[in-house]
């Protein structure tokens, strides 16, 4: 069975839906653990929920560059997960983590990426900028980790209209429905072909 790990820092939506899909058996899965930079983050709530082992690693706790490092490597040492799964992480990996988990840790983007990622881009920072540009269409964006932000393999992508009266907030809740369905299903088929 597929072993997972997931690192998120917000609200959790997007590791609850996942987390959900293994409980209805549609992902052959199973959740080792949580790391997150937000110890009183929405997706802590949801590992309790579903007795999740959490982890909160951070600047905060461990302030030196190394030995935040080095507490990160030692949960995935001591799980050794199939895939790591950020969820809305918003911090750049180690470069170290990286490597040691080369073209097995996935990402979901809220754009339509190459467009709108990189330094600057994450939340609704995105949906401002697609709004601005008076874009037709947005979605979300499944991608392998590379040392370089957002640069990585394009996995999967879905797509949404953006109206000509959409803020950033109705187009984010929009591309959001759409993470919810598209994350699971490409871990999933991402998995299979490991």
């Amino acid at each position: 069975m597929l072993k997972i790990g997931v690192m998120a820092s917000g609200g959790g939506s997007n590791f609850k839906a996942i987390i959900d899909h293994i409980g209805e058996g549609d992902l052959e899965a199973q959740c080792k653990f949580l790391i997150t930079n937000n110890g009183t983050c929405g997706a802590v709530e949801h590992a309790k929920e579903y007795g999740i082992p959490v982890y909160h690693i951070s600047g905060k706790t461990h302030p030196v560059a190394a030995e935040y490092e080095a507490a990160l490597m030692d949960v995935l040492n001591r799980y050794d997960v199939d895939l790591l799964i950020l969820a809305g992480y918003m911090k750049a990996l180690p470069v170290c983590i990286v490597r040691r988990m080369e073209n097995r840790i996935l990402n979901i983007h809220p754009s339509l990426l190459p467009k709108y990622g990189g330094k600057g881009f994450w939340g609704i920072h995105v949906h401002e900028a697609v709004v601005a540009a008076h874009e037709k269409e947005s979605g979300a964006t499944v991608h392998l980790v590379s040392e370089e932000i957002d640069q990585g393999r394009i996995l999967a992508q879905a797509k949404v209209p953006v109206m000509e009266d959409d803020t950033p907030e109705v187009l984010a809740a929009r591309v959001l429905e759409q993470e919810h369905n598209l994350y699971w299903k490409t871990i999933r088929d991402y998995a299979a072909q490991l």
